[in-house]
């Protein structure tokens, strides 16, 4: 694969928390903006989405309503982004946060041509709150933002390292993809993404590639085009 000219990484939220499982690891944090600012200094432009399963997995109770439990979960994911906007900026980086929803003067509300003006800037851009409605994951959150801003591929960055057929947690025996199709991945649900977030891939042909994020420069090597886990093609 090409070396790609921007970027959507989306981290996940339980990758971050490390071997704590809730909340944030720091040492984990920081080896990714390790390698965020080594591979920005290449002059590539990045953008951020962050999960928020590290605080806030879905509706957990049958008392909660669907759309508030959602809302939290959104909450979840700009308390991530706040977390490791600051960890960036200790590395030397510029950032900025948006969100679809006015969060006070904590993060700005997304503008297209607000966000191109920080890519300018070379600012690594966090897009935070998913798309600021429930039913709808930051999977979606992630394929709209790359979609919008042009990116040449979205990185997903999370605790397994690529694509399989089943489960390998479950599986012992579960075979890894090096590329599949977008297409098989939705005839097949490989869970790459929810549904919504992989027929959006689709249709406005927009690869992925999933790999480890505890593999050692894994981002580094991803942003660059050498992909240790799987590739999704369009």
């Amino acid at each position: 694969m090409e070396k790609a000219k921007r970027v959507l990484l989306k981290l996940s939220g339980e990758a971050l928390a490390g071997d704590k499982k809730m909340g944030f690891d720091e040492t984990v944090c920081r080896e990714v903006a390790r390698q965020v600012e080594l591979s920005a200094r290449e002059g590539i432009q990045i953008g951020v989405v962050i999960g928020g399963g590290n605080f806030w997995r879905g509706r957990t109770s049958e008392a909660i309503d669907r759309t508030k439990a959602d809302q939290i979960g959104m909450l979840a994911t700009v308390m991530n982004a706040i977390y490791v906007s600051e960890i960036f900026r200790s590395a030397g980086m510029k950032t900025q946060i948006f969100t679809p929803f006015a969060c006070g003067a904590m993060t700005e509300l997304f503008s297209k041509d607000r966000a191109e003006e920080c890519f300018a800037e070379g600012r690594i851009v966090f897009f935070a709150g998913g798309t600021g409605h429930p039913y709808f994951s930051t999977d979606t959150g992630v394929v709209l933002r790359a979609i919008e801003m042009e990116a040449d591929m979205i990185l997903l960055a999370k605790s397994i390292d690529g694509v399989y057929d089943s489960d390998p947690r479950v599986n012992p025996g579960a075979k890894k993809y090096d590329r599949v199709s977008i297409q098989e991945v939705i005839d097949r649900q490989l869970a790459v993404v929810d549904l919504t977030a992989s027929i959006m891939c689709m249709e406005n042909r927009m690869p992925m590639a999933v790999f480890g994020l505890d593999e050692r420069d894994s981002i580094v090597n991803a942003m660059k085009g050498k992909i240790t886990g799987t590739v999704v093609t369009v």
